[in-house]
Parts: C-alpha cells; sequence; structure tokens
C-alpha cells in the first residue's frame, strides 16, 4: 500500500480515537440538526454570530449590561438575516452581521477595539466564501471604519488574499470606504483594560484577560447553499511589536468550504494560528465523515484545549446545521433560522 494512503489511515484512526469520547456534547457545545424549514414565502437561510469568548460569568455582569449584550447580538443577527431574507448571499450577510458589531464599543473589533502597548488600535479581519473558496483579509489596520469591509474588497478587487497597515488602507483609499482617526476607536473601558494590565506585573504579551477574546465573527448559509464565514477584531491587549493573531489568517480564524463547513474562531490565536482550527473543523467533516458537531467539538475541546488554550467558534455546515463549542466560561453567541426566529446565549449553561 502508497505511504500515502497508510499516513491517511493512520490519521483516520487518530480522529475516530478522539473523537470516541467526546462525541456527546460537552459543556459548552450548542449543537442542533439541521435549519428548519423555511416560511412559505421565504428561502432556507440561516446565519450564526460570535461576539467572543472568554470570562463571561452571570455573577460578574448586572443585567443592563447582559440586556445591552443581547440587544447588539440580535441586531447583528437580524441585519444579516435581512440580506439573506431578500435573497442577498451569504458573503453579504456576514459582513452585514459584524458591522453592527464593528461600530458597536462593546465588542472587540472596530470601534470597540483594545489598545496596543503604544496606546493605539490595530485591527485585523477577514472572508472567505464556500463556493469557489476565495477569500480576503486585512491586519493592522488603523484608520478604517469597518475593517471586515476592506477584508471584502481584497477578496473581490485584489489579486491578493491578504494586506497589511499601511498598504491595505492605500489600497482601500480608492473604494468608498469611511475612515476615521485613530482616537474614533479610543474607548476609555479599553484604556482601563490596558492600564490594568501594564500595571499587572505577570501579565505578558500572552494576556489572556477576557478583552483580548471579544473577537467578532459569523457564518452563513443562503439560499443558494453557499456558505461564508468572517472574523474582525482589535486583537489582544497590551500588544506589542505589530502583533497578529489569528483573525485574519485564512484557515486559523477563518475557513468556508462548499464541501465541509464554515467557521469563524474566537480565543488565544497564537493556538489558534498553531493548529490551524478552523481549516481542522471542516477537514475532519470533508475526510472523516465526522459530522459538524463531531469535528467542532474534537477541535475545541480535544486539540485546542490539549494545548492548554482558550477559546471557541462557530461553524455551519450545507446543511445548516450549528456548532458552536467553547472551552470558557462564556461565549456571545446567536443563531437567527430561516422563520426569524432568534436564540442568544453568553454564559455556558
Amino acid at each position: 500500500m502508497p505511504a500515502r494512503y497508510i499516513a491517511r489511515l493512520a490519521y483516520f484512526v487518530l480522529l475516530i480515537g478522539l473523537v470516541a469520547g467526546i462525541t456527546a456534547p460537552a459543556a459548552g457545545q450548542d449543537v442542533d440538526g439541521a435549519a428548519p424549514a423555511a416560511a412559505a414565502d421565504g428561502p432556507n437561510v440561516r446565519l450564526a454570530i460570535h461576539g467572543g469568548a472568554g470570562t463571561i460569568r452571570p455573577e460578574n455582569m448586572t443585567d443592563a449590561q447582559e440586556a445591552a449584550y443581547r440587544a447588539a447580538l440580535e441586531e447583528a443577527l437580524r441585519a444579516g438575516y435581512e440580506v439573506l431574507r431578500n435573497g442577498g448571499s451569504a458573503t453579504d450577510a456576514v459582513i452585514a452581521a459584524i458591522v453592527p458589531m464593528e461600530d458597536s464599543p462593546l465588542f472587540n473589533a472596530g470601534h470597540g477595539s483594545v489598545f496596543t502597548a503604544e496606546e493605539t488600535v490595530e485591527m485585523d479581519a477577514s472572508i472567505m466564501e464556500g463556493a469557489r473558496r476565495n477569500a480576503g483579509a486585512v491586519a493592522g489596520v488603523m484608520r478604517t471604519k469597518n475593517p471586515i469591509r476592506l477584508a471584502r474588497l481584497v477578496m473581490d478587487e485584489s489579486p491578493h488574499v491578504m494586506l497589511a497597515r499601511e498598504g491595505a488602507e492605500a489600497f482601500a483609499e480608492a473604494y468608498d470606504l469611511e475612515f476615521r482617526d485613530n482616537t474614533y476607536f479610543h474607548t476609555e473601558r479599553r484604556l482601563e483594560a490596558l492600564r490594568n494590565a501594564q500595571s499587572d506585573a505577570s501579565t505578558t504579551d500572552a494576556d489572556t484577560s477576557p478583552a483580548y477574546l471579544g473577537t467578532v465573527g459569523a457564518v452563513a448559509l443562503d439560499a443558494n447553499g453557499t456558505l461564508a464565514a468572517a472574523t474582525s477584531t482589535g486583537g489582544m491587549t497590551n500588544k506589542k511589536f505589530g502583533r497578529i493573531g489569528d483573525s485574519p489568517i485564512i484557515g486559523a480564524g477563518t475557513y468556508a468550504d462548499n464541501r465541509s463547513c464554515a467557521v469563524s474562531s474566537t480565543g488565544h490565536g497564537e493556538y489558534f494560528i498553531r493548529a490551524a482550527i478552523a481549516y481542522d473543523v471542516c477537514a475532519m467533516v470533508r475526510y472523516t465523515g465526522l459530522s459538524l458537531a463531531e469535528a467542532a467539538n474534537a477541535v475545541i475541546h480535544g486539540t485546542l484545549t490539549e494545548m492548554g488554550a482558550t477559546g471557541g467558534l462557530i461553524a455551519m455546515d450545507p446543511q445548516g446545521r450549528v456548532a458552536m463549542p467553547f472551552n470558557t466560561p462564556g461565549m456571545y453567541r446567536g443563531v437567527i433560522n430561516a422563520d426569524g426566529s432568534v436564540q442568544i446565549d453568553i454564559f455556558r449553561d
């Protein structure tokens, strides 16, 4: 038997062994069946979002704060749903869902982004559509009001997949995008988080405070059966040396393939890069026959947890099934169905 087939067989056996102990939904795992049937006057579509995973516990959040997050998540879901309901593409829908979260000070993306050690904001974003597997990403941008829109431009209007920093924004100036001075992205809440991080002698570049786990993302299935995924972030509080995380890296923070699934991740980016987390979920689905839930669960509660890292992801398959595993106390997340019904969750249970 050729060596390549032996290697594939060994990989398959290893995966089955890993999943054998994790086939049932674990804590922090939201799984459901295929997307509910569409209403008689609408297409069978679905969209899911996340607003970051981290140390999110009921005792640390007031009723008013929880209500604000739930309202912001619902606004994002309904914005994306309107696109899908009117026959729009999954790509347009994930952007429509992410823009309100980038405009909100509640999430670590766009307006609510965290500070670097130099007290500036540097943002990353990526998008991928699953039919042709086209993708676009930007890293370290400082003036683009909605980085996810710029990632879409890179995908559609350039021959490249990723552009960075001043070059990315120089490219953007030829298009109708909104720009802001970097101070637009400065908020007192994030400045306080930076001060706390800098005053804590134990804080390192790998700060694992909830502030850096506030990445936003969306996955969608449109009426044509096309999947798309997108992710946007302000990165890590107190980051130095131009650090870039997983969010703009295709296969780490974002991946979409109509043959398997669409994924958007949130968490400790260095580990998501090293394990190619988003792609790994889709590869398991495509090559091993695992269900979306089994694959997502194996990656988060197996691979990521065994590496000693924290985070989560949202994933959707071509039938509209959704998985939302995370290994942190909470993850801001929600799903909207073809009939417009919404489910929003924040905490583990």
